[in-house]
């Protein structure tokens, strides 16, 4: 009986050390601010005592919580970066993208979706919680990265073209507003938008679409009382401090405090029990506070480096000819500039309040799993560009090769 034979070579992965370490600090960083802030929640539940509620019931903490989300995140990550192939992702765009509209009809079935905050964007599955909202990120990306890739010659000439994915985009939107979660649905529109320009849409029907989204937007936030108050309590954060303007007011404390070098780390006031969400949306705050403005330079120099790796990555795609990967990485990198811009925005009062986390950093279960898949692609489309580069010289050197 023969056996099979192997064959002789095998595609190395080509390993982005700048990403890696990157994407390693900020998870660190973000993991040591939620142990600052949330460790008195321990306190408080045992008298004082701090390790008692952490070893009786240790995956009930978020301190426990948070790591078992980031081991889940990178091994899942790891899988998906050495074991699945970018035409993958290409071929089943389409279908992710459903089942990412059929999960937001899902969720907001009585009963079925988990309320948390007045807002309906949980799903139990298998004693797991899903923020059903970060999957849609993610398919949204892949999805429009698919159609761009497609639809590249037309994009550059019909309106039609940018028209019919932003119908999809809409419905999507549509139902994350009845949720409601009014920041995914701009950041979905974001990223639409931003992939069709790179993809060489014409400047005046990208403008033209741009002013009747952003019209739309205006509308939306008028016509409902909450989002317009919101929208208005940030211009004088202090009128109402225990009413519309509790969380900004706070955060701004917070980051004042923290002048240059911060309060120290772990001293930080305004994460008991005064500023709602430290551990989460506004953990940039109890960094502002702790580890003053240094810190939170850093933060924004290590986001800085994520977004340019993105897309440099995505420039080495087309180099190589995939345009696929290419506008995949430029999502990507939208997407993580404009969710960082907004998150920072909030905390520091010259946007109005909105619930997204800060990537990799922020306290949560979905949004860490699906940004360290996210990241995990990065690393994918990277080393593929680096392979196909590197077999061809005229990919490699462009233009030189011609000379």
């Amino acid at each position: 009986m023969s056996r099979a034979i192997k064959p002789a070579y095998k595609e190395a992965f080509h390993f982005d050390g700048l990403l890696a370490l990157t994407s390693i600090l900020i998870i660190v960083f973000g993991y040591i601010m939620v142990v600052s802030s949330s460790l008195h929640w321990a306190v408080q539940k045992d008298n004082g005592n701090l390790f008692d509620p952490l070893f009786a019931e240790p995956f009930k903490h978020e301190i426990v919580k948070q790591l078992m989300h980031i081991s889940i995140g990178i091994s899942l990550g790891y899988v998906l970066a050495k074991n699945i192939p970018m035409r993958f992702w290409e071929k089943q765009g389409g279908l992710l993208f459903g089942i990412g509209l059929l999960l937001l009809i899902v969720v907001l079935i009585p009963n079925v979706g988990t309320t948390i905050n007045g807002s309906v964007r949980w799903l139990k599955i298998a004693g797991f919680s899903i923020q059903v909202s970060e999957l849609m990120k993610f398919f949204a990306v892949i999805y429009m990265a698919g159609y761009v890739s497609r639809h590249h010659k037309s994009i550059c000439k019909s309106a039609f073209s940018l028209l019919k994915p932003l119908l999809l985009f809409g419905f999507a939107c549509k139902l994350l507003l009845m949720e409601p979660d009014f920041g995914s649905s701009a950041v979905l529109i974001i990223i639409a938008m931003g992939i069709m320009f790179l993809a060489g849409a014409q400047l005046s029907q990208f403008i033209l679409f741009f002013v009747i989204l952003s019209g739309a937007g205006a509308i939306l936030v008028a016509g409902s009382g909450y989002r317009s108050l919101r929208a208005t309590s940030f211009i004088n954060p202090f009128d109402d401090t225990h009413g519309s303007d509790y969380q900004l007011s706070n955060a701004l404390i917070a980051i004042g405090r923290g002048e240059w070098l911060g309060v120290g780390l772990g001293s930080g006031v305004q994460k008991l029990f005064y500023l709602p969400e430290a551990n989460s949306d506004f953990i940039f705050s109890v960094i502002g506070e702790e580890l003053g403005f240094m810190g939170v330079l850093m933060v924004i120099l290590l986001f800085a480096t994520l977004v340019w790796r993105a897309f440099a990555i995505a420039k080495a795609a087309e180099m190589a000819e995939q345009r696929f990967s290419a506008y995949l990485c430029y999502g990507i990198g939208i997407w993580f500039a404009v969710q960082v811009f907004v998150n920072m925005g909030v905390n520091m009062g010259i946007l109005p309040t909105k619930g997204l986390t800060l990537p990799l950093m922020s306290y949560g279960g979905s949004s860490m799993i699906i940004m360290c898949c996210t990241v995990a692609l990065l690393f994918r489309v990277h080393s593929d560009a680096v392979e196909l580069n590197a077999s061809s010289p005229k990919k490699r050197f462009g233009a030189w090769a011609n000379q």
